[in-house]
Parts: structure tokens; sequence; C-alpha cells
């Protein structure tokens, strides 16, 4: 019983993704990640060496029996240590749970926001407004991903 979990925990990585409102993502047998820190585009693999890094809002892969997946994480923090990358973000969707329709009504409002902002010259409006466009420009893209556009 000892030699079959020892097998299946090192076939790859653990990927764990929690935000304010739980759990969002926990899966086993991950072949690689890949993370957008602040620093530049990370892969992580089996046996990758400790890492504690900064997210931006941009897309997070993850390679599974051959299949790649995305997810849309917003911000955040990663951290990876003995086969385990769990990123506590400031939110997070899964391709398939992302929907489109108000992912593109939050752009178009966000879009809004920045030419309001700009007008009034309120530069920490337009700050907020240019991560909220963010984040709904990285849920749009993740969700086409999904549908091979």
């Amino acid at each position: 019983m000892a030699d079959e979990t020892a097998t299946v925990a090192s076939t790859g990585i653990t990927v764990q993704i929690v935000t304010p409102v739980g759990e969002v993502y926990n899966e086993s047998n991950i072949e690689l990640a890949v993370v957008n820190t602040q620093g530049g585009q990370i892969g992580i693999m089996r046996k990758h060496v400790p890492l504690l890094a900064a997210l931006t809002i941009n897309e997070l892969l993850v390679k599974s029996n051959g299949q790649m997946d995305t997810l849309a994480v917003n911000g955040g923090i990663a951290e990876f240590s003995n086969d385990l990358l769990t990123i506590v973000a400031d939110s997070a969707e899964t391709s398939d749970n992302i929907d489109v329709t108000r992912a593109e009504g939050a752009k178009e409002r966000a879009e809004a926001r920045i030419a309001h902002a700009q007008s009034d010259h309120n530069d920490a409006e337009l700050k907020r407004a240019r991560v909220a466009l963010m984040r709904a420009v990285n849920r749009i893209h993740v969700a086409a991903i999904r549908q091979g556009k």
C-alpha cells in the first residue's frame, strides 16, 4: 500500500488554488504548471526548487494527462515546495466556469470608468479601473482558449 502511494505522489505535482471565497482548484498528478509572476513566466514540474512569487493578472496553464487546462488567476502569491503548488489569489476561475457575457460587461464598465477617470484626472480611480479591465480581459482570454479561439 505504501508503495502505491509513493508511486502516485511521484508522478507529478499537486496544484491548489484558494481565494477569499474558498478553494477554486485542487488537482494532483499535474505534469506541468506555468505561472505568470511579476518576474516573468515560470514552468513548475516535479522536484522544482522551492519558490515564492507574486503573481500577475494572467492565465495559469496546467498540463495533466497530456491535456492543457487554463485558469484565469487575478493576482496573488504562488508558493511551491515538496511538489505542492499553492496559489493564494485575489480571485481565480477555471475556464469552464467563466461567464463570458458577464466578463464582457465588466470589460465595458472598466473601459467607461477609465474614460471617466481620465477626463476627471483621477489617478487613483484610473489605476483601479485599469486593474478591473485587466481582470476582465484575462477572463475573456481564458474562456476563448477553452473554446479554441
